[in-house]
């Protein structure tokens, strides 16, 4: 039997929203080849009631009513048996009209006062984020998925922290890792190359995908860099402006391949008009699109402190998106905060350290002044001692435990 793993921080959260309170839809956000359908698998398998699971890659799924007939057998199931009824469907944006086919059906759900639960899930987060936003607004809640944690990835794959750094969170990729030249195939064609073409390219208004393809790769030459779009159209061919280059990025970030962050200011004007830091989501892109083998990018001690940096960024993103937080960076003249940390009147400031953290950078004291109430934490791969207003965290602390920054 094949060993899978329970993603119990996710599978603990969707599983409470489905047990009480609305009847939300319930869409599942995130990578590709991340868990998305283990999950709901092993939801249904612990489902008190009846539970279906369908998917639009089936023989005869290739329209619209195919949702209403599997919600309407799902509806005969519920009135039947009295119970909630899970209703799983993977892989839902390959039928055109999808949305406004399910709003329909949810609608008729709620009226009728059905028990009936609805998932949806799919491999193309770009398309299920654009179904979600034109036509179920109130309907649903979304789920992100993230790529796999540290945690994660030490239980199940028994990863040392520097394999983490290197090899990131993807698990089928993970599984092969021992073969290095394998597993950076692996990354480049199941997961770059099909992102890129299945869910950016086919799906969006690219006029130039060269452009695109070239972008991408120069960013992840720059992993937790500032890097102005001035600077990238210098460096790109037949680069057009600045705004098709933005443009490009997001369509990235909504890909789940990399963010370009804001830099932190009171003014919305000011972050949105900034040069981005650009964070990738995951190390392994970076160090496949760099062609670096874990010897290389062990040695290269500069190369190391980026993907340091740029994992703990990684991990911030997920935890913003999760706590309902906002993720920045700050720099002015010479004076750098790696991450700042923002909800509400809550601001914390980041440095992340890849040698001895010794005293705090002096950028701590700019940042502060400019922002009292600001809290500062230092993440570094040396011990290091908390100070009276410094806090610091390991990075195995730090990545075992990611939630510690806001205790």
């Amino acid at each position: 039997m094949i060993k899978t793993y329970l993603r119990k921080k996710q599978f603990e959260a969707l599983a409470k929203k489905l047990k009480r309170g609305p009847r939300f839809i319930q869409a599942l956000i995130g990578p590709r080849q991340t868990g998305k359908t283990t999950l709901v698998l092993q939801l249904k398998k612990n489902w008190k009631g009846s539970a279906i699971y369908k998917t639009a890659d089936a023989p005869g799924a290739e329209n619209r009513n195919w949702i209403v007939e599997i919600n309407d057998a799902a509806v005969k199931i519920a009135k039947e048996t009295k119970k909630e009824t899970l209703l799983i469907i993977d892989e839902i944006q390959k039928i055109p009209g999808w949305s406004n086919t399910l709003k329909y059906v949810y609608d008729k759900n709620e009226r009728e006062q059905v028990r009936v639960r609805i998932i949806i899930l799919g491999s193309s987060s770009l398309l299920m984020q654009r179904g979600l936003t034109e036509s179920l607004a109130g309907r649903f809640e979304i789920n992100r998925h993230s790529h796999w944690s540290f945690k994660e990835c030490r239980e199940f794959f028994k990863f040392t922290l520097n394999d983490y750094i290197y090899y990131g969170g993807y698990p089928g990729a993970a599984k092969i890792r021992k073969n290095e030249k394998r597993w950076q195939i692996y990354i480049k064609d199941a997961i770059i190359e099909t992102v890129i073409a299945k869910d950016v390219l086919l799906m969006n208004p690219v006029t130039k995908p060269a452009l695109l393809r070239q972008a991408f790769a120069l960013c992840l030459h720059h992993p937790a860099e500032i890097f102005s779009y001035q600077k990238m159209l210098g460096q790109l061919q037949d680069a057009g402006n600045t705004t098709t280059i933005a443009f490009y990025l997001r369509l990235m970030a909504n890909a789940f391949f990399l963010v370009p962050l804001d830099k932190f200011s009171g003014s919305r004007i000011k972050q949105k008009s900034s040069s981005p830091k650009i964070l990738s989501l995951d190390n392994s892109i970076i160090n496949v699109v760099n062609n670096r083998t874990f010897k290389e990018s062990f040695r290269d001690l500069p190369y190391k402190g980026r993907l340091f940096e740029n994992a703990v960024g990684s991990r911030l993103y997920w935890l913003a998106q999760e706590e309902g937080w906002e993720l920045f960076y700050w720099r002015e003249r010479n004076f750098e905060v790696d991450y700042v940390l923002s909800k509400g009147r809550r601001i914390i400031a980041v440095e992340v350290k890849s040698g001895y953290p010794g005293k705090a950078h002096v950028s701590f004291d700019v940042f502060a002044k400019r922002y009292k109430n600001a809290e500062k934490v230092v993440v570094s791969l040396k011990k290091g001692e908390s100070l009276t207003d410094i806090k610091y965290l390991e990075a195995e602390q730090f990545f075992l435990n990611p939630e510690k920054i806001f205790s």
